[in-house]
């Protein structure tokens, strides 16, 4: 890799570092481009040299977040033997990527419905597609052996991630809402339940 290579993504990994540490300092309001370069001591022509805008910089940002969040999902499903252990691993993980990463879990739960990423709807798509496949790819001898009740695919998605987001969103909204370590102990199981064969 070239010096100059090596200077671009050395910016681009200040640019993402920044503008996470920004949101999680100012949240939705202080978010902007000025907050973002002020803070990071990166020009606003670097900044759009390397992500066109600053709604792609929020799109790289959730893409970077959102693929760490997931990777720790798919590693936690690919270390269990059973659909019930399996289970559990994934809304686990999930909940402790939330504790561990506070403030990336919170742009992910506050940015999915954002202005800013509807432009690159088609990016964060093909970013979430390799999660999608290897859920599938997980559930599907699972479904076939009797282990999990027959369920489309998106569904078994929303009844294993739709659960712990909304927990993390709450947690990440108001602490007091939710107890986290109790939630770990109890989600999981209740999770299970929807998706075991009657």
């Amino acid at each position: 890799m070239s010096p100059k290579q090596q200077r671009g993504e050395a910016t681009v990994e200040r640019l993402l570092t920044t503008a996470l540490r920004v949101y999680a300092d100012s949240g939705r309001q202080g978010f902007t481009v000025n907050a973002v370069t002020a803070a990071s001591g990166v020009s606003l022509g670097s900044l759009y040299h390397h992500f066109g805008s600053f709604d792609g910089l929020a799109a790289a940002l959730y893409i970077r977040c959102t693929e760490r969040l997931y990777g720790e999902v798919v590693d936690a499903l690919s270390r269990t033997r059973t659909a019930r252990t399996g289970v559990r691993a994934a809304v686990t993980a999930y909940l402790r990527f939330t504790e561990e990463h506070p403030d990336a879990a919170l742009f992910i739960h506050a940015s999915a419905c954002s202005g800013h990423l509807v432009a690159h709807a088609d990016r964060i798509r093909e970013a979430r597609e390799p999660f999608l496949t290897a859920l599938a790819a997980w559930t599907r001898p699972l479904v076939e052996a009797g282990e999990i009740a027959p369920t489309p695919a998106p569904l078994v998605e929303a009844l294993v991630i739709g659960p712990a987001a909304e927990t993390a969103r709450r947690w990440l909204c108001d602490a007091h809402e939710v107890d986290l370590a109790r939630a770990t102990r109890i989600l999981p199981d209740r999770v299970w339940r929807s998706l075991r064969p009657e």
